[in-house]
């Protein structure tokens, strides 16, 4: 089956982690199924609906933690079986379909801007805050905080294996905030300098748990035991409609050349074993609230936000387990 260029490449870029970041991760996705749809060559509405599905496919595929890569491939596809039934025409649901990755991507965008807005008014002026990875919600918040005229300093972990801590101090050093650069190990021992953590997310389970980028939830723990208070700053499209299902989330486990050498790995390959998770779970006990763009809420109030907001995706994620096909 035929598949743009454009579509691969942004397949390989989330996969090679080109593209990274929960949120950066899904625009591109919906903007991925916008490309496919413009560039579909079949001529009837049942090989448009199947190459579709075979795109969606390719992508959820490429990365298997970050439940925002589904739900944007879901918002787009579900519109699509909707415009299906609403009016059976290629030129109708390509139309529907495409508006759909549109709509989608400028919620993600407004989404982040609404968090920093809301989230800014939990920071204090002088407020020393630690922030973990590279998240576009957390950052959002700290720079709309500085932004209003509060004077917060920042404390940023390298984020090994892949330094993504790197991207998160020059966009902070961009903005005029003071920021240091922290080795991950070093957050026990600097966690009694900090006022307030804050932190994002790829995944938050029906539970109210997070699954952050892996070192969050030892973030987590030290923030408890010295006290400080721990918030997520996240867009709620990254909460899992599958969880609510009793579905668990797949840990992702990358390769071992992000850690050591192919040498290292060749001199040992017998002695040794490298293992790479790229996140691991924060539970629900130790997060004092997530600052989303519909409001701040406490963890234990996600699956409310699932049922209100997300039933038809719980729906979707409910009929496939069964094996129903949604077609039907």
């Amino acid at each position: 089956m035929f598949i743009p260029e454009q579509v691969k490449r942004i397949a390989e870029d989330i996969k090679s982690m080109r593209i990274r970041g929960a949120g950066r991760i899904a625009r591109a996705a919906a903007k991925a199924l916008k490309i496919a749809s413009e560039n579909f060559k079949g001529k009837s509405l049942e090989e448009y609906i199947q190459y579709m599905n075979h795109i969606a496919n390719i992508l959820r595929n490429t990365r298997p933690t970050a439940v925002s890569l589904p739900n944007a491939l879901s918002y787009v596809l579900y519109r699509m079986n909707i415009a299906k039934q609403t009016n059976p025409t290629l030129d109708y649901v390509r139309e529907k379909t495409e508006k759909a990755a549109d709509e989608f991507i400028q919620y993600s965008l407004q989404a982040i801007k609404l968090i920093g807005e809301i989230g800014a008014r939990r920071i204090s002026n002088g407020d020393v805050i630690l922030t973990h990875c590279n998240s576009s919600a957390a950052l959002s918040v700290i720079i709309e905080a500085a932004k209003s005229g509060k004077d917060v300093k920042v404390y940023a972990t390298e984020t090994r294996p892949k330094f993504q801590g790197h991207i998160t101090i020059e966009t902070l050093a961009r903005e005029g905030i003071d920021v240091t650069l922290i080795p991950d190990i070093a957050v026990r021992f600097l966690m009694k300098k900090v006022d307030k953590v804050i932190v994002g997310a790829d995944t938050v389970t029906a539970d109210g748990s997070v699954i952050n980028k892996v070192g969050t939830s030892q973030i987590a723990l030290a923030a408890y035991e010295a006290r400080v208070r721990f918030f997520v700053a996240t867009e709620t499209y990254k909460f899992s409609p599958a969880t609510v299902i009793g579905e668990e989330v797949l840990i992702e486990e990358r390769s071992p050349l992000e850690i050591v050498t192919a040498d290292f790995l060749t001199q040992y390959y017998l002695k040794i074993k490298v293992r790479n998770p790229a996140f691991d779970i924060t539970p629900a006990k130790y997060v004092d609230a997530i600052i989303t763009e519909k409001g701040i809420i406490p963890p234990q109030a996600t699956i409310l936000i699932l049922k209100e907001y997300y039933g038809w995706a719980i729906k979707d994620y409910a009929m496939r387990k069964l094996g129903i096909d949604l077609e039907e």
